[in-house]
């Protein structure tokens, strides 16, 4: 069974960090793509970031430079380091995973994949940055 479970969320005041961290299990890196989305209120889910079973990145443009993502293949581990937060970047952020397969593109590479379309997703983390 798969499982992803995130933590190292909380309140940061504007210009601070946080790092999150997704401890997955019952699969391997090595057959999936992983990613980060979040969800603001009254906001659909976005994707943030995702790193590709070779080790590639993504980042959304309004991240970028900000936020880092990181796999650890032995500890079965993904990482979100979040820098320079703001206010903007408040959400719930979620930890995904897509089996890689022929019959449709992952996260990785089809950015427009719903959350609902995922084929895994943690319960989530909440970001609170402050002003």
């Amino acid at each position: 069974e798969v499982q992803l479970v995130e933590s190292g969320g909380g309140s940061v005041q504007a210009g601070g960090s946080l790092r999150l961290s997704c401890t997955a299990s019952g699969f391997t890196f090595d057959d999936s793509d992983m990613g980060w989305y979040r969800q603001a209120p009254g906001n659909e889910c976005e994707l943030v970031s995702s790193i590709s079973s070779d080790g590639r990145t993504y980042y959304a443009d309004s991240v970028k430079g900000r936020f880092t993502i990181s796999q650890d293949n032995a500890k079965n581990m993904v990482y979100l380091q979040m820098n320079s937060l703001k206010p903007e970047d408040t959400a719930v952020y979620y930890c995904a995973q897509d089996l890689l397969t022929a019959e449709r593109a992952t996260m990785f590479d089809d950015r427009t994949r719903s959350c609902d379309a995922l084929d895994a997703w943690g319960q989530g983390t909440l970001v609170t940055v402050s002003s």
